[in-house]
């Protein structure tokens, strides 16, 4: 959890997501992770946009998120946001004033819970595989986007397979992955709204992704699920999770024996 303050007065800007990913990633400049940035695997991190998401006063509070399971490269971002804490997010000036760490866990096997899209994921379909959803296709080599009218059955499939890439790179090889075990990631799916928003990939090119947020219902089977569903709050879900799309929190746990009411208080 980074804890900011408004350097000025500042007007929120919604197309964050280049410019903050690469204050990010200088934290990691001259590391060993320094070599995934556009490397075109998942980068092992994830991270919110700055919330809440209004206007600010000069001396307003504002937080920012990063989730990894790796803790050497979230000690390598915290280290240098401290050492050089004015954060400049395009036109948001603010400044870093701690840095604190939380260990976020969906709860031991019987947990129940939900885990909501804190910003907005990213899920494509790819061409070969349209034909097996009943998506028409343009044409090309192009992903079609997921949209209500596809379905939830290739919104689950490509979420698992985005996944197992992540727990292949990031998790023990001994482990089995999200596909390797019976039943799905979450129980329920809970769709807020579906939104195209202009994105700057890199400097100079922006694209217009459609995105979804949602809420995700999930009771914890055992530990193989437990680890995945973690990893998902570690790197996010979806893709493009080095733009902070796809990142996730959780909003709601109730541990066995515990009343809903009771966990939400151990949240508050």
């Amino acid at each position: 959890m980074i804890h900011l303050s408004a350097r000025a007065d500042m007007t929120y800007q919604n197309d964050y997501h280049h410019k903050l990913r690469g204050r990010l990633w200088c934290g990691l400049k001259g590391t060993k992770y320094d070599e995934r940035h556009d490397s075109g695997v998942p980068p092992g991190f994830s991270f919110s946009n700055v919330f809440p998401p209004y206007d600010a006063r000069e001396g307003d509070d504002r937080k920012l998120l990063v989730a990894s399971p790796d803790e050497e490269l979230l000690a390598n971002v915290a280290a240098d946001l401290l050492e050089e804490p004015e954060l400049n997010v395009g036109e948001m000036p603010l400044y870093v004033d701690n840095v604190t760490p939380l260990e976020p866990d969906v709860g031991e096997p019987g947990t129940r819970g939900t885990i909501e899209t804190g910003t907005g994921l990213l899920v494509r379909i790819p061409p070969w595989r349209c034909e097996e959803y009943g998506i028409d296709h343009p044409g090309g080599d192009t992903a079609v986007f997921w949209r209500p009218k596809h379905s939830l059955k290739p919104l689950r499939a490509q979420l698992v397979n985005n996944l197992d890439q992540k727990h292949n790179l990031y998790a023990h090889d001994h482990l089995p992955g999200p596909s390797d075990v019976d039943g799905d990631l979450f129980d329920g799916y809970e769709l807020i709204k579906t939104f195209a928003v202009p994105v700057t990939v890199t400097e100079g090119q922006e694209m217009t992704y459609v995105l979804s947020k949602w809420k995700f219902d999930y009771t914890v089977r055992d530990d193989d699920h437990r680890r995945h569903l973690n990893l998902a709050l570690d790197c996010g879900l979806g893709e493009r999770n080095s733009l902070g799309l796809g990142f996730v929190n959780i909003t709601d746990k109730t541990r066995p024996g515990e009343t809903e009411l009771e966990g939400q208080d151990a949240l508050a």
